[in-house]
């Protein structure tokens, strides 16, 4: 098999969230193909994303999803949930899959890595798409939103006089 090699890299809050996929990777015996690790700061996350050959994030319930934008700053392909705020964020930049059918997870997972054309489109619509979220075009955002509001007001003093 030709993904015998990958490991599964699970990483976050583990005493609230991993508990049940901690035992259910032990009753299956794929110990030694699933490695769990809690809170890991930012410097080395990046090191997991920019060595990870996906990011996987089927969650079910997100207000926005920054981790997903942080695996593409680190030119990581994605595959997310089809649900919640993730479509709009990641657009066409992620393989989006329902986060509740572990054969369409799988599938995602399967279709990265084995379609280098996909992963290299991936990565570069990730890249591209990461720019929309930055410092910059956000500021410029709120400039532009600023100065709608202050000719609105303009027109409306116009119109009263």
């Amino acid at each position: 098999d030709k993904y015998k090699n990958l490991k599964l890299i699970i990483i976050g809050d583990e005493l609230s969230k991993h508990q049940y996929l901690r035992l259910t990777v032990i009753r299956s015996g794929a110990q030694q193909d699933v490695r769990f690790f809690g809170f890991v700061p930012y410097p080395i996350l990046r090191v997991f994303y920019q060595s990870a050959a996906l990011f996987a994030f089927p969650s079910l319930y997100e207000g926005f999803g920054l981790p997903p934008l942080e695996a593409m700053a680190n030119r990581t392909p994605v595959i997310a949930s089809n649900t919640s705020s993730l479509p709009e964020v990641l657009e066409d930049a992620a393989v989006l899959v329902n986060p509740e059918n572990v054969f369409d997870i799988a599938r995602g997972m399967k279709l990265i890595l084995s379609d280098e054309v996909l992963r290299q489109k991936l990565v570069q619509k990730g890249i591209e798409q990461v720019g929309k979220f930055s410092w910059r075009v956000a500021a410029e955002k709120v400039v532009q939103t600023y100065g709608l509001v202050a000719a609105g007001r303009r027109g409306r003093i116009a119109a009263a006089v």
